[in-house]
């Protein structure tokens, strides 16, 4: 009897997860699995795939290069478009914070919940604007002779053009303004759940608001700010429109590379050992995250 009410519950919860488990397996695991597969083919002659034939040459061109003669040498410039996207999703996390996380602890410590609402709502509206007209429009603000440029010569800062756009300062700007309610609301579900009676407990013995903010709202916001970072620095890496858009040909990032492959270039082989290289990279980033932060048995860390 009691077997078989177990495999009755088994059934159930099987029967409950098998849409979901559908879900993940025939649009997240099978496309990985296909992408694994082509990698590892042999080019194509006029694009696509040789089906069947295998080789290994998609990852031996991510760090070398081959002569005429057929010889490998070293070739570092796929390292530093890999380099220069961690780079970027860096400094972007790290602005997205300094902007995100006063804005989040503002939002939380309003007495009136129906300004909170107003002021989280108020953060989402970017949301309602397709990422592509967003991109558009720091164009507009950022070129030559644009809303900034013409404002910062009116005031009497600039003599010459500010010649920012198609930077990486231009990158950084739009990420960071297209992942930043990405930070504020991760940060602000924490800080909601602050209570301000401690923080009333540490002035009381003696603490400024500075070691009250860094020994008890830090802390405990601390879950929220991890969360902000990675879904902010994860995007970030594989951002195409807005590199492509701000940052033209001579700041190309992963996204950008990896499309060129199956676009203009048409190696999909290459494309695909791309994806996967940059999948295995944000792989080991977070068992070495996970592994660092762990909790110990006892309840430390």
């Amino acid at each position: 009897m009691l077997a078989a009410l177990r495999r009755s519950q088994l059934a159930q919860r099987t029967a409950l997860l098998a849409p979901s488990l559908a879900i993940i397996g025939g649009f997240m695991v099978l496309p990985l699995i296909l992408m694994a597969y082509v990698s590892i083919l042999e080019k194509g002659t006029h694009g696509g795939v040789e089906w069947g034939t295998y080789s290994a040459e998609a990852y031996i061109k991510f760090l070398f290069e081959r002569d005429l003669m057929g010889s490998l040498s070293v070739n570092a410039d796929y390292l530093q478009i890999f380099l220069r996207s961690f780079v970027l999703s860096g400094v972007t996390v790290l602005l997205a914070l300094a902007i995100g996380f006063p804005t989040a602890l503002y939002i939380a410590l309003q007495d009136d919940r129906w300004y909170r609402n107003l002021l989280v709502f108020m953060v989402t509206i970017p949301f309602w604007t397709n990422l592509l007209v967003r991109n558009y429009a720091w164009i507009i603000l950022l070129r030559n002779n644009g809303l900034i440029d013409n404002a910062a010569a009116w005031l009497g800062l600039t003599q010459e053009p500010i010649d920012v756009l198609y930077t990486p300062f231009a990158i950084g700007v739009g990420l960071t303004y297209s992942f930043l309610p990405f930070m504020v609301l991760p940060i602000y579900a924490s800080l909601e759940k602050l209570d301000l009676r401690l923080v009333e407990a540490a002035f009381d013995l003696g603490a400024d608001r500075r070691r009250a903010l860094a020994r008890i709202v830090v802390p405990l916001a601390l879950p929220g700010i991890i969360a902000g970072c990675i879904l902010v620095f994860v995007p970030c890496l594989g951002a195409y429109v807005t590199p492509e858009l701000l940052g033209g040909s001579k700041s190309l990032m992963i996204g950008n590379l990896i499309q060129n492959q199956f676009g203009a270039a048409r190696n999909w082989p290459f494309g695909a050992a791309l994806g996967f290289a940059l999948l295995a990279i944000v792989l080991l980033a977070m068992m070495a995250y996970a592994l660092r932060f762990r909790r110990a048995p006892g309840g430390g860390t």
